[in-house]
């Protein structure tokens, strides 16, 4: 009995228009399952560079935020180990800012090229380090909420992200 062509017609088109999408799309559903595997010894890595330690006299570890802040996140087929610190300090932004710039030059960061003079963000090989100045708004987005210890002085957070085999180049 001979295939009615009716029926075949509608199932070849829907077969032939999923082989092409998956030709075309197969690429780009490989670079959305990267993730965090095999990123630890990484984490570790960042997770330990001086920089981090690095703070300028007077400045503590902020209560709460006693353990480096450090793991991996994946997002459309990017990936990135980070980790941070985060220091209360009874002084200025001036000062932790000239701390960080003289620090950062030491430890063979360089300023981003985007960066503006006031920028504190600087790049090493394929990372991106930047100092931030918190507020009670940026507190309370993260879920810390209420924190005079680090709206008042100079409360900071110093952060490193590496991006892991996406092809992203580290900048400002």
């Amino acid at each position: 009995m001979p295939l009615r062509t009716g029926t075949t017609r509608p199932i070849v088109l829907l077969l032939s228009t999923a082989l092409a999408a998956a030709t075309l799309t197969g690429c780009a559903l490989l670079e959305l399952t990267k993730d965090c595997e095999g990123t630890d010894d990484r984490v570790k890595e960042v997770a330990a560079l001086d920089i981090l330690d690095s703070r300028p006299a007077g400045a503590t570890v902020a209560r709460g935020f006693e353990e480096v802040d450090a793991g991996c996140w994946a997002d459309s087929g990017d990936v990135s180990v980070y980790a941070g610190r985060t220091y209360a300090f009874p002084g200025s932004q001036a000062e932790v800012a000239a701390h960080y710039r003289a620090a950062a030059v030491r430890d063979g960061w360089k300023a981003g090229p985007e960066a503006l003079p006031d920028d504190l963000c600087f790049t090493r090989e394929e990372m991106v380090l930047q100092v931030v100045f918190l507020t009670a708004e940026l507190l309370a987005e993260d879920g810390h909420g209420s924190r005079p210890d680090l709206t008042t002085g100079a409360g900071y957070s110093i952060n490193i992200d590496s991006f892991v085999n996406s092809g992203v180049e580290a900048g400002c």
